[in-house]
């Protein structure tokens, strides 16, 4: 750990210094104090680098000004703060300062904004608890209790302050681990295209973006034609097809074709406020438990005004009346549960896992049934070229350069394989083919100096194009080992080359199938494109409990409606293009995060590919949760039928009890906002 102060500037200052020292290799945590200008540093790299970084660090230089999202949630605390402290102090002054005859006015015109309220829900038919609030204060400014209105005032300005506080923050961290995050992008400079750092690009450039991409700055379409999912910034559930003159937005995904984008504006301007609105707005953030919370809620303010009726016809006490106001169930079921969620959804972050909605973790917290993608999912997420076995006379090193200038426009875990192993043989190219096209599930089809060429699966290469094995070659064809994934390039119509891709299993692999098994799964299933031998082979290894291979992804959907069908609740677990149909079916879709940008954006969750343990660790989280969120519902109903039974019998004041309601109501949900492990 490393303390240093920090020179005085500019709020965004600290911002910018803090996202900046994370942005770099061996740096675990910042904390930037603004206040007194400290920060504290923890790294695990040497304290020579750590100073090397602040003696670089410039509050003026572009790449690191692009690191600083739109919004950090340090004002979000800041401006709390401030209204916290001012609100307490004319609450102070107003009692002990100024003349009985202000205090009353300044009481009367601060419960204007609770009446108001009251009546506005009245007039659209509503009895919610804004009702029951312009009730308590009215019933005490009509008797003159002046004390105990002041008081329910100040407790409800400060419970709404710290609910909105508490609401905010969990949407503001959440939103910062979906925000966008790009590295590097394709641009196109006097027709030919070139890959360069996101921070090198300016408003003006024209970016490609490609079937499966994710587009990474806002801008406007000036070449090609594309559907691009808008399902992420606008919740629309169908892709939306973008021409030339079409507005894009950064965040959005490539679904077919193709385009030039030019740029209107930096990485993540704006982009920021409108994942906020997602959240913030999206129904699919809502769990059929927060619905349930929501609806009781809803149910029980009626129930409060009727026990207030009874409590007053029974004793004719307005302060034991008064009493059964201040205690309304509604508040703490529609915040500490939606907070439960909330928070558990930025935990899951911590495990490098993005949660885009509470639903999503009841499902997988009652799902019994898993399905695998195969490769770089259950096998390690950097496949390697093992070997290139070539045909019809070609050079080795020529037809890894032309299978990597094909595969790097549409990155997977084994076209990052052959793109990887080109470099690592210091085998650079230039773009010289023609317009390439995608093909799901097969492969990639281009021109290349008027020859046609083609590289992907078997089915693709031979069936589908029907390429031929060049004569006098079939003895070398057929004796093509069965143990690695074999990828098979053409041109012209003939065999030039097989790589050869080994694709190892993750390590935690057989472990982590134990582990969801234990945790409740009864069905693990493995779907794959690969031969049967490989599939059959990793199936016995781990411990799967049905595997098909050579599958489409057509296949792969029609399987899990139809595990769906049986009454099976059904996670499905992929990387690729060809697993997004398959994702959108399951009951909850999960892609791992190296994978195509397709699959990230149709999938209800992403998972890190470090360690397929995040699987289980996630079937805990959500069991977690659901075990909180019935507890919340029980300490709810006990304290506060505890509070109504000493306010009727006139062991508390009205005043005592709304203190004590809210108190439990603010420490529930701050209670919901820790961590569930």
């Amino acid at each position: 750990m490393y303390f240093t102060r920090v020179k005085k500037s500019n709020e965004s200052s600290y911002h910018l210094l803090e996202y900046y020292l994370k942005d770099k290799a061996g740096i675990k945590n910042v904390r930037v104090f603004d206040r007194t200008g400290n920060a504290i540093i923890h790294y695990t790299t040497t304290r020579t680098e750590v100073l090397k970084y602040l003696v670089h660090f410039s509050y003026r230089d572009k790449n690191t000004v692009n690191l600083l999202p739109m919004n950090t949630g340090r004002e979000l605390s800041r401006d709390s703060e401030d209204k916290l402290i001012l609100m307490t102090v004319m609450r102070l002054g107003a009692k002990y300062l100024f003349p009985p005859i202000v205090g009353m006015v300044i009481t009367i015109l601060r419960s204007i904004k609770f009446i108001k309220k009251g009546v506005i829900s009245l007039l659209r038919g509503k009895i919610d608890v804004n009702v029951l609030d312009a009730t308590a204060i009215s019933i005490s400014i009509l008797r003159n209790d002046m004390a105990t209105s002041a008081s329910i005032i100040y407790l409800l300005n400060v419970g709404e302050l710290l609910e909105n506080w508490t609401y905010k923050k969990s949407v503001n961290d959440l939103a910062q681990t979906i925000a966008l995050k790009i590295d590097k992008v394709w641009i196109n400079k006097n027709g030919t295209e070139e890959l360069v750092s996101v921070f090198c690009v300016e408003e003006g450039d024209e970016v490609v973006v490609r079937m499966g991409s994710t587009v990474p700055f806002d801008g406007v379409v000036v070449f090609g034609e594309a559907s691009i999912n808008q399902a992420s910034i606008t919740g629309e559930p169908y892709s939306i097809r973008k021409a030339p003159g079409s507005y894009v937005y950064a965040g959005t995904v490539v679904e077919d074709g193709e385009c030039r984008i030019q740029v209107d504006k930096s990485p993540g301007q704006g982009q920021y406020d409108r994942i906020v609105g997602m959240i913030e707005k999206s129904e699919r953030l809502k769990s059929k438990t927060e619905s349930k919370a929501a609806g009781l809620a809803d149910k029980l303010v009626p129930m409060t005004f009727l026990g207030t009726a009874l409590v007053y016809g029974l004793t004719r006490s307005f302060e034991k009346a008064l009493s059964v106001l201040m205690v309304d169930f509604s508040c703490a079921l529609k915040l500490s549960i939606p907070l439960a969620v909330l928070s558990s959804m930025r935990e899951c972050s911590s495990y490098d896992m993005v949660v885009k909605g509470g639903k999503f973790l009841e499902i997988v917290a009652e799902a019994d049934t898993i399905v695998f993608d195969k490769t770089g999912t259950l096998t390690q997420s950097i496949p390697k070229v093992k070997k290139i076995i070539t045909f019809n006379g070609r050079d080795e090193d020529e037809m890894l350069r032309l299978a990597a200038c094909l595969e790097e426009h549409y990155p997977h875990s084994v076209a990052n394989a052959v793109v990887k192993e080109a470099k690592n043989r210091n085998l650079h190219h230039e773009e010289k083919h023609s317009k390439v096209e995608y093909v799901v599930a097969h492969g990639i089809a281009s021109t290349i100096e008027g020859d046609k060429v083609i590289i992907g699966s078997y089915h693709f290469v031979f069936q589908d194009e029907q390429c031929a094995v060049p004569e006098g070659e079939e003895e070398k064809f057929y004796a093509l080992p069965s143990a690695y994934s074999l990828l098979y390039l053409a041109i012209s119509n003939r065999l030039s080359a097989v790589i050869c891709i080994e694709d190892p299993l993750k390590d935690e692999a057989a472990n982590t199938l134990r582990r969801l098994k234990e945790l409740g799964i009864k069905k693990t299933v493995m779907l794959t494109g690969d031969n049967k031998k490989n599939a059959a082979h990793i199936a016995e290894q781990i411990g799967i409990d049905e595997f098909y291979a050579e599958v489409l992804p057509e296949f792969k959907a029609k399987y899990i409606m139809e595990e769906q069908k049986l009454g099976n609740r059904v996670l499905m677990i992929g990387d690729g293009i060809n697993d997004s149909p398959a994702l959108s079916a399951a009951d909850c879709g999960i892609a791992v995060s190296s994978g195509a940008a397709i699959a990230r954006e149709v999938a209800d969750i992403t998972v890190s590919t470090r360690d397929l343990n995040s699987l289980a660790e996630l079937r805990i989280l959500s069991q977690l949760l659901t075990r909180r969120i019935r507890h919340s519902y029980d300490f709810i109903l006990g304290f506060n039928l505890m509070l109504l039974g000493l306010g009727i019998t006139g062991q508390l004041t009205p005043t005592t009890l709304a203190l004590l309601h809210n108190a439990s109501t603010i420490g529930l949900g701050l209670k919901n906002m820790t961590k569930l492990k």
